[in-house]
């Protein structure tokens, strides 16, 4: 932070002077301090805060992978209001993955010779069991053995341990021996409030056990990452609450490895009759606010995808110290009106990591450096 003489310079308006403080004494913030971030319209201010904790936290590396989505299917009986994704069976776009066509979707990738992991999610399908799931993904293990295997939410595990009547940590355990499965990916923690859960996706995992299918994993020596989908019809309280849960589970396990802010994206969703797209303006603030409540995250992911890659970059100065990566044909979040592209190549994120004066690495799910760019 900028100095004068030796003596620290102060950015902060009068205001927000005893919450600097704590930020640069390294000092944890509370409740009432998220809160009162969230009411905070100085943006410079915000950016400078959380760029000065990731810089003594993460230093100048950015993180990154190149790798594939494989969306087993978009028949799913959560039926989210905030989802455009999700199809019943019979209408029109339906489609659940065999085998061979998940194989076909990964060899096509495959192409990129760089390509390091897969990033496996789906729906909630009315009539597949969890042998059905396990069985694309022990195939996909099997035919690229060489890549990392990222996989499945905790609404995705929840839903399996019921529909099979294994316990979360049998699911898991089998996901891993048997499918080869490295880590859990961070979707599906939406907002952790029962009020917001309730009216927007009552069909799935509960905020408390979407918790536990993280805590599980983490016991299990998975690693995880975690998530909040905001801009809908939560409150800012509920936001900070929804901060203060991961942190407080990431202080009894240590097992998340980023935090990933979604804005949500109204188009071809019922929620978004009624609720309009999140401004640049609030996704860099709720980006910048992450960094600073959640002192026990390493990383914090600026998902160009959602963000698009503009404001993804810009991120890169608001906390964010991880970009995800090339992705190869995304469609779940394009279904509800991504304007971003549906893959980049890695020639693009490194680029645009350069440009923001940080140094690009590819990594694998756990955040090991596979190629580092100085």
């Amino acid at each position: 932070m900028s100095a004068f003489g030796g003596k620290r310079l102060v950015l902060a308006s009068e205001n927000y002077k005893d919450i600097e403080e704590k930020i640069m004494n390294g000092e944890r913030l509370s409740r009432e301090d998220g809160i009162r971030l969230f009411h905070c319209h100085d943006i410079a201010w915000l950016g400078a805060m959380a760029d000065y904790v990731r810089q003594q936290k993460c230093g100048d590396i950015v993180y990154y992978n190149v790798n594939c989505h494989v969306n087993l299917t978009n028949i799913c009986t959560s039926r989210c209001k905030f989802c455009a994704f999700g199809r019943d069976e019979d209408e029109c776009g339906a489609y659940a993955m065999s085998k061979e066509q998940a194989i076909a979707v990964v060899r096509d990738a495959m192409r990129d010779p760089n390509l390091a992991g897969l990033h496996v999610v789906s729906g909630l399908h009315p009539t597949w069991s969890f042998e059905d799931y396990l069985g694309i993904v022990r195939a996909l293990h099997e035919t690229f053995p060489e890549l990392y295997m990222k996989g499945f939410t905790g609404v995705e595990i929840t839903h399996f341990a019921k529909i099979s009547g294994l316990s979360v940590a049998d699911v898991l355990i089998r996901l891993r021996d048997e499918g080869g499965l490295q880590s859990i990916a961070g979707g599906g923690a939406e907002i952790l409030s029962d009020r917001v859960r309730d009216e927007l996706c009552p069909n799935k995992a509960s905020a408390d056990e979407w918790l536990e299918v993280a805590r599980t994993a983490h016991q299990l020596g998975l690693k995880s990452n975690a998530s909040m989908l905001y801009g809908h019809i939560e409150t800012l309280e509920e936001r900070v609450d929804h901060l203060l849960r991961l942190r407080s589970l990431q202080d009894e396990t240590g097992g998340f490895q980023t935090f990933i802010c979604f804005p949500f994206l109204p188009k071809h969703t019922e929620l978004g009759q009624r609720v309009k797209q999140t401004s640049m303006w609030d996704d860099l603030r709720t980006m910048a606010i992450s960094r600073l409540m959640l002192d026990n995250f390493q990383n914090i992911k600026a998902y160009w995808v959602m963000l698009t890659v503009p404001v993804a970059q810009v991120a890169l100065g608001f906390g964010a110290n991880d970009i995800d990566g090339t992705v190869h044909k995304e469609t779940i979040l394009h279904d509800a009106g991504a304007t971003s592209p549906t893959a980049l190549s890695e020639n693009n994120i490194i680029r645009i990591i350069r440009e923001a004066g940080r140094v690009p690495a590819a990594c694998d799910c756990n955040f090991n450096i596979l190629r580092k760019f100085e």
